[in-house]
C-alpha cells in the first residue's frame, strides 16, 4: 500500500523560491514511495489548520516556509498527539531553525535528505498553552518579524528584520520581572528575555551560548536586565556578539521549567509569530517529543564538505593527467 503524505508550504516565504522547485519536490516525493497531498497555505494559520484535518490520515507531514509557518505545524502535531514524523524544507528569511540543525540549504536536497527517513527526536517548548519550536522571547527586537511586511522580507530578506530592529534602538522598553526555576531565581528590570532551543536566533548565531544540545530536554535561558548608561549597553553588546558569559548584566542558564511573572502585561513572540501579552508564563520542555525526519547533523555537514573537497581533488587530479 502506498504511503500518504501531506506537503504543505507556504508560497509567499523567501522571495516565493519554492515556486521554481516545486515538482522537483514533489517528483523526488514520489519516487521516495508517496502519494502527496499537496496544500499551499492562504494566510496564517492555515498551515495549522491543515496539519489538524490530515494528521491521522497520513504517514508523514513535510512543510516549507519560514520559522512561522513550522510553529504552526508543529502546534498542529502537538494539539492532535500525533507522532507522524516531520519533515521540513526551509524556505524563510532567516531560517533560525533549520541553520541550528544544519539542515541542506539546498530545497531539493532538503527533500531528498526527508526520503532517508531518519528519525531525530527534537525538544520543543510548552508556553502556557501554546506551542513553540525553538523560541519564546520578550523585549527588545522581538516584534520585528511579526510586525515586518512579507514584501519587504521578500526584497531585502535579512536585512528587512535589521531595519525594523533598528527603530527601536531609540525606544528601549523594560520590564519588571519575576522570573523561577530550579536553577536559578531572580528579580529585576529586563529589557529582553528568550528561552530557546537553538543555535540561532534572529540570523544571528551563538546568542544563545556556544554549547547547545536540542534534544537535551533543556533550554538555554538568556535574560538581559536594563543597562544604567551606554557603558553597561556596550558591555551587553560586547556580551552578546562574543558569545561570552562574562557580565553581571546578562543571566544565563539551561533549564527545563520557567516561570515568569509581572505586573505589567508582557507582549511575546513565539518562533516569530505573536504570542500574546501575558502577566504570567508558565514554559515547560517537551523533551523529545518533535519526531523530524533529519540526517543534517554537525558532524555530517563536516562530512559532507569533505566529500566534496576530496571529489575536487580527484576533478583535480583527472585534468592534470
Amino acid at each position: 500500500m502506498k504511503k500518504r503524505m501531506l506537503f504543505v508550504f507556504n508560497p509567499k516565504a523567501g522571495k516565493g523560491k519554492i515556486k521554481t522547485h516545486l515538482l522537483d519536490i514533489v517528483d523526488i516525493f514520489n519516487k521516495g514511495g508517496y502519494e502527496v497531498i499537496i496544500r499551499a497555505t492562504q494566510g496564517p494559520k492555515d498551515a495549522y489548520a491543515q496539519v489538524k484535518e490530515y494528521a491521522d490520515q497520513v504517514d508523514l507531514i513535510v512543510c516549507s516556509g519560514g520559522d512561522g509557518t513550522l510553529d504552526e505545524v508543529v502546534t498542529g502535531i502537538v494539539e492532535v498527539d500525533c507522532k507522524t514524523p516531520l519533515g521540513y524544507i526551509p524556505a524563510g528569511s532567516t531560517n533560525d531553525f533549520a541553520n541550528s540543525l544544519f539542515m541542506p540549504k539546498s530545497m531539493t536536497a532538503a527533500a531528498s535528505m526527508i526520503m532517508e527517513e531518519q528519525i531525530y527526536h527534537c525538544d520543543i517548548g510548552k508556553f502556557n498553552s501554546q506551542t513553540f519550536a525553538y523560541v519564546a522571547a520578550f523585549g527588545l527586537f522581538t516584534n520585528v518579524s511579526y510586525e515586518t511586511d512579507q514584501d519587504l522580507k521578500n526584497i531585502l530578506g535579512h536585512v528587512a528584520y535589521v531595519l525594523e530592529g533598528m527603530k527601536q534602538l531609540f525606544e528601549v522598553k523594560s520590564y519588571h520581572l519575576k522570573v523561577t526555576s530550579d536553577e536559578l531565581t531572580v528579580e529585576n528590570d529586563f529589557i529582553y528575555g528568550m528561552i530557546s532551543n537553538s543555535r540561532s536566533v534572529g540570523g544571528f548565531k551563538n546568542l544563545t551560548g556556544k554549547n547547545v544540545d536540542m534534544n537535551d530536554g533543556l533550554f538555554e535561558v538568556t535574560l538581559i536586565t536594563n543597562p544604567k548608561n551606554p557603558l553597561e549597553l556596550q558591555e551587553i553588546m560586547t556580551a552578546l556578539l562574543t558569545a561570552e558569559d562574562n557580565t553581571d548584566l546578562i543571566y544565563s542558564f539551561k533549564s527545563a521549567h520557567v516561570v515568569i511573572e509581572s505586573e505589567e502585561a508582557v507582549p511575546w513572540t513565539l518562533d516569530g509569530e505573536f504570542g500574546g501579552d501575558q502577566t504570567r508564563v508558565e514554559i515547560n520542555n517537551l523533551h523529545e517529543a518533535m519526531n523530524l525526519y533529519l540526517t543534517s547533523t554537525k558532524k555530517q555537514k563536516k562530512g559532507r564538505i569533505n566529500q566534496r573537497l576530496q571529489e575536487i581533488r580527484e576533478i583535480t587530479q583527472n585534468s592534470e593527467e
